[in-house]
């Protein structure tokens, strides 16, 4: 019997090592590159491959700065990813740069496709993650300190220092895709209905339309 139970572990482990690679948030490449051809309008998972490839195609230096915070949250994220570098199309990364100005916030938020790690590079940020079964994961960082953000889970980072914060986030996908919280039940186009976010946060329609009118971009 025990024989038995350890060929059914064996053969079970196997089969995990083998389907492993489907659970990567993007597919697996099949060629050493792809990069992406952004103005083509055919439609796949991804980008379609491009024939003229340059160096131009693997380099972008827009995290070297900080981005501007003088907005209604105080924060700027800054995407790396295959739409700014198309040589990213098929790799299965990408990375943003974060940057918070003091009593910012980065705000609730998900990335669909990818599990995130960040770094964080100056100040220093209090983070945070929600589970399915609602456990609120929370901790200080500081300059030089990792943090986790797993795969398609609720987070943020907020800025609750005196000086400026900043972070590298780094993602196992080229495309992580976000999801604000409040601005994609609030500003959805077309909007959702008022009886919907009424009753989901127990407020009234008067209440709903003033958080949809402070969080309508700007003209």
């Amino acid at each position: 019997m025990a024989r038995s139970s350890s060929s059914l572990l064996a053969l079970f482990s196997l089969l995990l090592l083998f389907l492993s690679p489907s659970l990567a948030a993007d597919p697996d490449m099949l060629q050493d590159i792809c990069v992406a051809d952004l103005t083509s309008t055919v439609k796949v998972n991804g980008f379609v491959c491009k024939a003229d490839v340059t160096a131009d195609d693997f380099f972008f230096k827009g995290l070297a700065t900080p981005g501007a915070t003088n907005n209604t949250y105080g924060s700027l994220v800054t995407a790396a990813n295959v739409e700014k570098i198309p040589g990213l199309n098929t790799l299965g990364v990408s990375m943003s740069r974060v940057d918070i100005a003091p009593g910012g916030l980065n705000p609730p938020h998900t990335h669909p496709r990818a599990t995130e790690i960040v770094f964080v590079l100056e100040g220093t940020l209090d983070v945070g993650f929600i589970t399915t079964a609602n456990k609120f994961v929370a901790k200080t960082i500081s300059a030089g300190d990792v943090f986790v953000f797993p795969r398609g889970l609720v987070h943020f980072q907020k800025n609750n220092g005196n000086k400026p914060a900043s972070a590298i986030a780094a993602f196992n996908s080229q495309l992580p895709g976000t999801q604000s919280i409040a601005l994609t039940l609030f500003t959805a186009t077309p909007p959702v209905p008022d009886n919907v976010l009424t009753k989901a946060f127990q407020i009234g329609t008067k209440e709903a339309e003033k958080i949809k009118s402070r969080l309508a971009p700007k003209k």
